[in-house]
């Protein structure tokens, strides 16, 4: 029998907090954790009896996440900070996000993996341009789901007239950054008004609280069995285990399935040698199977005994994915020194990791502005940039728009091993700014 999820358990939501500094981002976090009761007794005590009371006796909800020395002594944040909690009707992981622009790339960390970004805004500010440096790092992530939201509203006597100024400033930004479904709520992080409860202060307003929001927006599936099949080898799986003789000839490839459904008697094509064979046998931690769908962890046993090692990758032949040696990518520089076109990096792409040379830096994304610089001299930390990269040998790969594994990659400076920058294939650009 297929080994399914359990049907009971609430669905998963990963979500992002981002924006500008001091709009309120981990006083949102903290307040949503406050308020909906996710927080162990003990943490409640903590921060009920800290030194942390602001002078109106209300306890500093941002040290939730804000877990560093330096962050709380700065009042800022300035790593990710990740916390898990769920209500009876969903299971929730979020990140806190920094809202500084040196920490730009700690921001395309947490959103990297987000199915949905709340963007922070001051009501009195508006969208200042770290706040669309933020949007615009969501759309480049296609990061599913936006939700704006409009935090101190308390500061402007909650004006619908001034939630409607912002909605509308919003509304005219590109619509190429394809952010037209942004979902808008007006809120005070730290009074707690359409947080968990709606607001008394927001009659103009028809729309839920943000928990509410979060525990009901449709979550899109990373990778499904309506998506082509994928599967990177991690390794080849031979366990000769002498207690269990039958497992002698055993030999399967195993890996995270990245899209698709797998069944026995599928045929399969190894990339990139490109032998095929069939399926003969799913194995997962519960034992055979009748099929597997993404992003199920399994064990395939092939009908052939080929040649497949780890970072090799299993498809359906007839739905490849794409395939070249200069593909173009869409980079966030991530290290103190700049990027070196023509210089020699690594590049690690799903379980595979071989020699790649950025041959030509083609534009430089401005998010605040939604406007490209052509042909820069260089890519300095936390710059986002269009490149065109050479490879020893060819990338299988589909556009990051389609399937994030597949589409997701990391550059790795071999001198240091620092990853040096986090990079999406986007083989016709569709999506970016020009």
């Amino acid at each position: 029998m297929t080994a399914q999820p359990d049907s009971t358990a609430p669905e998963l939501l990963r979500f992002n907090t981002c924006g500008s500094v001091d709009d309120g981002k981990s006083t949102l976090i903290g307040r949503l954790l406050y308020d909906s009761k996710s927080l162990m007794e003990d943490q409640v005590a903590d921060l009920e009896h800290s030194a942390d009371l602001t002078g109106g006796g209300q306890v500093n909800l941002a040290n939730l996440t804000d877990g560093l020395r330096a962050e709380r002594e700065q009042g800022i944040t300035i790593d990710v900070a990740y916390r898990y909690f769920a209500t009876p009707r969903r299971r929730f992981i979020l990140a806190d996000t920094p809202g500084h622009r040196q920490y730009t790339r700690n921001m395309v960390t947490g959103a990297s993996t987000a199915q949905l970004s709340i963007v922070l805004v001051d009501a009195r500010h508006g969208l200042t341009e770290q706040t669309r440096r933020h949007m615009g790092i969501a759309a480049l992530l296609r990061v599913p789901h936006l939700v704006v939201a409009v935090n101190k509203m308390d500061l402007v006597d909650w004006s619908a007239a001034r939630f409607a100024e912002l909605q509308a400033e919003f509304a005219a930004l590109p619509a190429h950054l394809g952010l037209a479904g942004a979902t808008f709520i007006p809120l005070s992080a730290l009074l707690g008004d359409n947080v968990v409860t709606r607001s008394p202060h927001t009659p103009w307003h028809g729309g839920p609280p943000l928990l509410e929001h979060l525990e009901t927006v449709a979550v899109p599936a990373p990778a499904g069995p309506e998506d082509p099949f994928r599967l990177p080898v991690q390794w080849v799986n031979r366990p000769h285990l002498p207690t269990h003789p039958q497992l002698r000839d055993f030999r399967g490839v195993s890996g995270r399935l990245a899209g698709g459904r797998v069944r026995p008697g599928q045929e399969i094509q190894v990339l990139p040698g490109g032998q095929r064979s069939t399926v003969r046998e799913i194995w997962t931690g519960d034992g055979p199977v009748a099929e597997a769908d993404a992003p199920q962890s399994v064990t395939l046993v092939l009908a052939d005994d080929l040649d497949i090692g780890r970072g090799d990758l299993l498809v359906s032949p007839g739905s490849a994915p794409r395939s070249s040696a200069e593909p173009a990518a869409d980079l966030c520089w991530l290290h103190p020194t700049p990027l070196a076109v023509g210089k020699k990096y690594w590049l690690k792409h799903h379980a595979r990791t071989q020699p790649v040379i950025v041959s030509s830096l083609t534009g430089r994304l401005e998010p605040a502005t939604f406007t490209t610089e052509p042909a820069p001299a260089a890519l300095a930390m936390n710059d986002l940039g269009r490149v065109t990269l050479r490879t020893a040998q060819p990338v299988h790969y589909d556009d990051y728009a389609r399937n994030r594994t597949l589409g997701g990659f990391i550059l790795i400076d071999p001198a240091t091993h620092a990853t040096v920058a986090a990079g999406m294939f986007d083989g016709d650009g569709a999506g970016r700014p020009d």
